[in-house]
């Protein structure tokens, strides 16, 4: 390898290594990684073989539309979200708390539900619409979760270690964010078979992607480039969804165009489907809402 090419690489990768440092509040760097395989994982309407080749079914490339991560100030974003955590306001801490309870594919669920439910999509379309999301969310997941590894960005609390995060920082590097990913890779496949519903569901994942941040468990551009690699999945689920035919020939989706008005939650911000989850933490947490810091709940955060 010349000096050159070494030169380049050593400039590519000179921003702070998530394996390397440890959380605010602990001592080692994290050895607990959460499915650092999941990258791996088979996809349902892309194609990520050999590692790092990402093509359309087809086998046409996809250039992912996300900034590599040595092209970022992180110490600015870090200064971004201490400014964020100095200035949360209650709602923003209810809006982090809501998203950040369980996986991040939990409060988009009962979403899909109201829409079906809302729109009156028959038992097969209802099946299709529920399949096409999940096998979206599917693939935004291997998709964040190869870039996640494979760039190995440390978290906010790894720059500052006096950093006390809102919600637990969760075990796998910072970019992108999963959540903001699969987000909106939701509002992109969602608004394919809802259209009239697209704006609150631009809104919807926006929200997400901010609760992020919020948390202080991601950078700002965790999650504006979460959300723009999500829109770009989902668009390449759409482009496959809408080519396929029924028997007779005829276009299988048949989208629901009459404004509806779906009431779709948040607010309010109570999870539809209630559970206690593990309120473990060993990194560092504060809620500065609550007068018992020592037993509030904290939300286990996976994603």
């Amino acid at each position: 390898m010349s000096s050159d090419l070494r030169r380049k690489q050593a400039m590519a990768d000179d921003y702070k290594k998530w394996s390397e440092l440890p959380y605010a509040g602990e001592q080692k760097p994290p050895r607990n990684p959460e499915e650092p395989y999941a990258g791996s994982w088979p996809d349902y309407y892309l194609r990520n073989q050999p590692p790092g080749r990402f093509t359309t079914l087809n086998g046409r490339p996809i250039r992912l539309d996300i900034q590599h991560p040595s092209s970022i100030d992180w110490d600015k974003e870090l200064k971004k979200v201490k400014r964020a955590k100095k200035h949360l306001t209650r709602k923003q801490a209810t809006i982090a708390e809501y998203w950040g309870t369980g996986v991040a594919s939990k409060q988009w669920t009962p979403i899909i539900d109201k829409l079906i439910d809302t729109y009156g999509v028959t038992a097969p379309r209802a099946a299709r619409i529920l399949a096409a999301t999940s096998a979206g969310m599917n693939d935004a997941f291997t998709t964040a979760w190869y870039l996640k590894y494979r760039w190995n960005v440390a978290r906010p609390n790894q720059l500052d270690h006096e950093l006390e995060t809102l919600l637990c920082t969760p075990r796998h590097p910072t970019y992108p964010s999963g959540h903001a990913t699969i987000s909106g890779a939701n509002a992109e496949i969602l608004s394919y078979f809802f259209p009239a519903e697209k704006e609150r569901l631009v809104e919807l994942a926006k929200e997400c992607a901010d609760s992020r941040l919020y948390a202080g468990v991601h950078f700002p551009v965790d999650n504006e480039e979460g959300l723009r690699l999500g829109k770009q999945i989902g668009s390449i689920v759409v482009s496959e969804l809408w080519k396929e035919e029924n028997s007779r020939g005829q276009s299988i989706d048949v989208p629901y165009r009459e404004n509806r008005h779906a009431k779709l939650t948040p607010p309010p911000y109570k999870q539809v489907i209630d559970y206690k989850f593990d309120s473990t933490c060993n990194s560092s947490t504060e809620n500065p809402f609550s007068h018992q810091h020592a037993t509030q709940p904290k939300p286990k955060l996976f994603f």
